[in-house]
């Protein structure tokens, strides 16, 4: 791990690696999609209870983004290396991107089951939070010009943001929260029906390799900027 932070070798490395990517993400998806619909009706959810095979994965992603997000922030801060920092800044996108789609599809299946579109539980309060610590994170890089201070400051900010993870995944736990507990990965096994279980198993692999090739895809992308930056600047210099 640590050699592949010098940005020449990780380049070299993910070059063959991200099509490969993309490839298995777009197979699972379709796979993905298929279960999905080949899944029956749920006995009291009916076919709302496909919305899970979308809610579920977006909101874990979420979750795995911004702990991407947040231990990039680390390193960056700490040891200021720029491809931390690169890592970082493409976690923002597609994790918030998640996020959001974890809230939309969230409330729609929420309205049929609860008999309202939003309430302030617990659990979709604190991943509300989440979302707004993503559009903070990016709206910070935005808003300073010089690279360096914005990503010192949005790196602070990022870790900042790791106290949150933590209260989004226990919150169900902690609080009486009309959000239904943990049934996927808990003690005593699943509480999912075995036959919703391929299409939620396959639903999940695919959003986490989309993320990987989304967030590889967007890290080479941010190496490259810099070093166009890089190489003007020496151009300016010289000139």
């Amino acid at each position: 791990m640590f050699g592949l932070a010098n940005p020449d070798r990780f380049m070299r490395f993910t070059g063959p690696l991200v099509p490969v990517l993309w490839i298995c993400a777009l197979g699972l998806l379709l796979l993905g999609t298929w279960f999905s619909f080949a899944a029956p009706g749920d006995y009291q959810q009916g076919d709302t209870v496909r919305i899970m095979f979308i809610h579920v994965p977006a909101a874990s992603l979420g979750l795995m983004a911004y702990g991407a997000l947040g231990v990039s922030s680390f390193f960056a801060l700490v040891f200021r290396h720029p491809l931390a920092d690169a890592a970082a800044r493409a976690a923002a996108v597609p994790g918030a991107a998640f996020t959001a789609l974890a809230l939309v599809t969230g409330s729609l299946w929420g309205q049929p089951m609860w008999g309202t579109w939003w309430v302030w539980d617990a659990r979709l309060t604190s991943v509300l939070v989440l979302f707004l610590f993503y559009l903070g994170y990016m709206a910070l890089r935005a808003s300073i010009d010089d690279e360096a201070k914005a990503a010192r400051a949005a790196a602070v900010l990022g870790l900042v943001g790791l106290i949150n993870l933590p209260i989004v995944k226990f919150s169900v736990d902690w609080w009486n929260t009309l959000h239904q507990p943990a049934s996927l990965l808990r003690s005593g096994g699943t509480s999912v029906d075995p036959v919703f279980l391929p299409a939620l198993l396959t639903m999940m692999a695919a959003y986490a390799v989309l993320f990987g090739a989304i967030w590889l895809t967007s890290i080479r992308t941010e190496v490259r900027r810099r070093r166009v930056l890089t190489l003007r600047a020496r151009a300016a210099l010289e000139a």
